[in-house]
């Protein structure tokens, strides 16, 4: 399919993609390199040292400065705001200008400001008018200034039936590949509340270590990783979070808000938990001692090897 470049463009670059189309008042660097199958509409600046991936639409009033980077299938609202440089002055450039990159799949909402040095991960989604100031998650759904994490998506917000199985002593499998919710018992009468569960029984493993997360500041996102052989079990004992699971096909999301609600996620489960309230202790059950080596912390790592083995279980 051939491209389209407006005769009110100014195209100075010749490393343009088979079926992109460049509108009226564009400029485009003679270094820049774009894909193919792009729309740039009105008044979109590209400067040298920018690479833009296939399938990317950049909509009107965006700059993308020396040193960016946009991967395939990339959405760029109308007047998303890019920086390369966090103390600019007048005549005065850096030695090498901070490199930010959009990953493959991510979409940004009209009006965000883009600090520099950053990378917005994999199918990460950026709220309208939102100033992002770090790193983006892959799949994370961010909103505000700064900007944080509401959700993940494509994760479903298990809610309702955990609510359903709130009340009885029992447990609902997850979507994601092994994850059980269980609601424990509870023992209340005039002295207290109780609430137990039983290694190698509900717990469906011998524990050798737990930890305790708390005051963890509301805005920030602990896990982000996955293990290769260690089973867990998460139980917020006070105040509230969400816990996201993924097995690199399905994703859910449940609410740790009471003592006697236990989260099972087996080896090679994504976790991340977040939107911690201010008083929130989460207790974490480990199967194994702590091994930095059983650690996956990069998701594109986690897909790889979670790709290899199902082929092995396929046969």
């Amino acid at each position: 399919m051939e491209g389209y470049i407006h005769s009110k463009a100014i195209c100075e670059s010749v490393k343009i993609g088979e079926g992109t189309r460049i509108w009226a008042f564009a400029h485009i660097l003679p270094e820049a390199v774009i894909g193919s199958d792009c729309n740039i509409c009105d008044g979109v600046f590209v400067e040298n040292d920018v690479k833009v991936g296939k399938r990317v639409t950049i909509k009107c009033g965006v700059q993308l400065w020396d040193g960016i980077t946009i991967e395939d299938d990339v959405f760029i609202g109308p007047n998303v705001t890019f920086s390369n440089d966090k103390f600019p002055r007048s005549k005065r450039y850096p030695e090498t200008f901070l490199k930010t990159r959009v990953c493959a799949g991510a979409s940004i909402g009209a009006n965000a400001t883009i600090l520099p040095g950053i990378t917005i991960h994999k199918n990460a989604m950026i709220g309208a008018g939102a100033v992002v100031t770090k790193d983006v998650p892959p799949n994370a759904k961010v909103v505000g200034n700064p900007a944080r994490i509401v959700g993940y998506v494509d994760s479903v917000l298990r809610w309702e039936q955990q609510n359903k199985w709130s009340g009885r002593k029992s447990s609902q499998k997850a979507k994601v590949e092994g994850v059980v919710l269980h609601t424990l018992p509870l023992v209340s009468d005039i002295r207290g509340d109780l609430s137990v569960g039983e290694f190698n029984k509900v717990i469906p493993f011998a524990a050798n270590r737990y930890f305790l997360v708390f005051n963890v500041p509301g805005k920030d996102v602990r896990g982000e990783h996955a293990h290769r052989k260690c089973h867990q079990y998460l139980i917020c004992v006070k105040g509230s979070l969400r816990a996201m699971v993924d097995d690199g096909i399905n994703r859910d999301e449940y609410i740790l808000d009471r003592p006697n609600i236990g989260l099972y996620l087996p080896p090679m489960v994504w976790g991340v938990q977040y939107q911690y309230t201010e008083d929130a202790v989460l207790l974490v059950f480990a199967s194994d001692l702590y091994d930095p080596k059983d650690y996956i912390r990069d998701y594109e790592d986690f897909l790889i090897e979670k790709n290899k083995l199902q082929l092995v279980k396929a046969g």
